[in-house]
């Protein structure tokens, strides 16, 4: 029963990213984005770790998607529907796409994941998660929460309208 949840959140997980990446109707994205995050949060929960489960749902999926959500709806869709895709841009797209993923293969071929972590004393045990997240990937932290605000910013830029 276990293997059929897995593999039923893991479907909807990846199908839903990969709606969220080639779907042209940004509304549609956004929405199979929040079900990305709710088929990971589940999963989450499948490896025992309600604490990182209500996380995904509170946060990314109630507060900042809905966010995104509103201001995507704010936005002039039909202008962007006009828009043709360049050839170059999608050139350049895949080039990058390709150096990250060769980046990251090479990096996780090199290095033993998990490898210096220590055993977790209890399951879901949140002390420890938050002990790491502010002394050992203080920075890694920091600069995620650096991104979101430039996307905010950007989202927010972008759905401004020009005053012609």
């Amino acid at each position: 029963m276990l293997l059929t949840v897995f593999f039923f959140l893991a479907i909807a997980a990846l199908g839903s990213a990969a709606v969220v990446v080639l779907h042209r109707n940004p509304v549609v994205s956004t929405m199979s984005l929040v079900v990305t995050l709710v088929a990971t949060a589940g999963l989450f929960i499948m490896l025992g770790s309600p604490f990182l489960a209500a996380l995904q749902i509170l946060l990314y999926t109630g507060a900042i998607l809905v966010l995104f959500l509103f201001v995507i709806m704010l936005l002039d869709l039909k202008e962007e529907e006009r828009r043709k895709v360049k050839k170059l841009g999608l050139i350049a797209g895949l080039i990058s796409v390709g150096a990250i993923v060769a980046i990251f293969v090479r990096s996780l071929l090199a290095t033993q994941p998990g490898k210096d972590l220590p055993m977790p004393t209890a399951i879901g045990d949140t002390a420890m998660l938050g002990k790491m997240l502010f002394t050992n990937y203080l920075l890694p932290f920091e600069i995620v929460s650096l991104l979101l605000l430039v996307a905010m910013v950007g989202v927010i830029l972008l759905s401004k309208k020009d005053l012609k």
